[in-house]
């Protein structure tokens, strides 16, 4: 009735003049139209969620059910209003959301077991119904867009439901049990580790331990050897030592035997002499010096000791 009048935000201006739909769309905010005249219609172009509620459907077996809630998260696009509208008018969902999934849902169990809908591809139904929106959506409404689609449990015949909930009881113990069974296995294979865990760094401990034991067996052989090789270089020496002394003597000998010195040695030897000889007849004593030298040369070099006897 009034000539001003607001859109809000999310939302387009649509208006109807005689009944007839015009192609003015307004943008949010204030605006004037004609009172009385002119119809004004607010339409939401951002995302909005439709709650399809309490969908029955029977399944292929003949059980009936229940959907309590179905949700359904669509968007018109806002280019697309004018040919929507002018289409499917204002409540254009009821028939691309609503109405449609009533008859998605009933095609879908028609075609399925109870078993089937309730627990083997209940997790699949969401994308289906998305799926199937979309297709029709695409063909007759492009302009409408289905972005999600929730679809609760269903509600199914008491007796039956009691049912399925002792199969899922065994089947709850079946997967504990299975459950405890994979926790003794991880349990008797972590055991399994730390034993070769341990027996792996036993055996590394004692392969140290031989290495070090034959680190010393060999540091000691060396030792030995070092000190095997000394004793017998300085063995060596020595006796190189004794034998350079010997033959320098011998030579210091050869160079002692001089005339002079076993003329000498000659005296010694007499004048050392004790025993007196007394007599008419003493055996005249001849000396040659040069075969007293050679014979005193002789005898030190066949290493012996000259030995000299005077008899006076």
């Amino acid at each position: 009735m009034s000539v001003i009048h607001q859109v809000p935000e999310g939302h387009v201006g649509v208006y109807w003049r005689g009944g007839a739909l015009l192609k003015t769309i307004t943008e949010p905010g204030f605006h004037m139209k004609m009172p009385f005249i002119t119809q004004f219609e607010p339409v939401q172009v951002t995302l909005q969620t439709d709650e399809v509620t309490d969908i029955p459907c029977g399944t292929k077996g003949g059980v009936m059910i229940t959907f309590g809630k179905i949700e359904v998260v669509n968007r018109l696009h806002k280019e697309s209003v004018y040919e929507t509208l002018l289409n499917y008018g204002v409540e254009y969902d009821k028939t691309w959301i609503y109405d449609k999934i009533h008859h998605e849902i009933n095609q879908f169990c028609s075609s399925h077991s109870l078993q089937q809908v309730y627990i083997d591809v209940f997790d699949q139904i969401d994308e289906k119904m998305k799926d199937a929106l979309q297709v029709d959506c695409t063909r007759y409404a492009p302009g409408i867009e289905i972005i999600a689609v929730r679809v609760t449990k269903p509600n199914i015949p008491e007796n039956i439901s009691h049912n399925y909930e002792q199969m899922e009881e065994e089947r709850t113990k079946g997967l504990i049990a299975i459950e405890k069974q994979k926790v003794s296995e991880k349990e008797a294979e972590t055991m399994k580790k730390m034993a070769i865990s341990e027996a792996e760094k036993n055996a590394n401990v004692s392969k140290i331990l031989m290495e070090q034991k034959l680190l010393e067996k060999d540091s000691a052989r060396k030792q030995e050897e070092i000190e095997n090789a000394m004793y017998l270089a300085r063995e060596k020496s020595l006796a190189d030592a004794d034998f350079y002394r010997v033959i320098r003597e011998a030579e210091a000998n050869r160079l002692k035997l001089t005339p002079e010195f076993l003329e000498l040695k000659f005296i010694e030897s007499i004048a050392n002499n004790t025993k007196i000889f007394f007599g008419d007849k003493i055996p005249n004593i001849v000396l040659d010096q040069r075969l007293l030298g050679n014979f005193l040369v002789e005898e030190v070099s066949r290493g012996e000791t000259p030995k000299m006897k005077a008899d006076i």
